[in-house]
């Protein structure tokens, strides 16, 4: 990904209506954040700043992993985002 408007981002999730994670869940998902992170990392695939900025603050937001997937496909314009999901590949410079 290139330049993220992090903020904007995190505006769009804001005003998506789904079921945010307890604590408890949102602490699992951080563990299984950073070992994903470090086996980028050890492949030679480490995220960049930007990208660790959005991830991070999809576990800010307590946003669960399968819709945090729905909007990095939806952020990537990728073939198979949901067209329906109110996030905009625009927020990416």
């Amino acid at each position: 990904m290139n330049r993220l408007d992090v903020e904007a981002i995190r505006a769009q999730v804001r005003a998506l209506d789904f079921t945010r994670g307890t604590p408890a869940e949102v602490a699992l998902w951080r563990e299984d954040d950073a070992d994903a992170r470090a086996n980028l990392a050890i492949e030679g695939m480490d995220l960049d700043l930007a990208e660790h900025a959005l991830f991070d603050m999809l576990r800010e937001e307590s946003v669960p992993p399968p819709l945090a997937t729905a909007i990095v496909l939806k952020l990537l314009d990728h073939p198979d985002a949901d067209p329906t999901l109110a996030i905009s590949p625009a927020t990416i410079g």
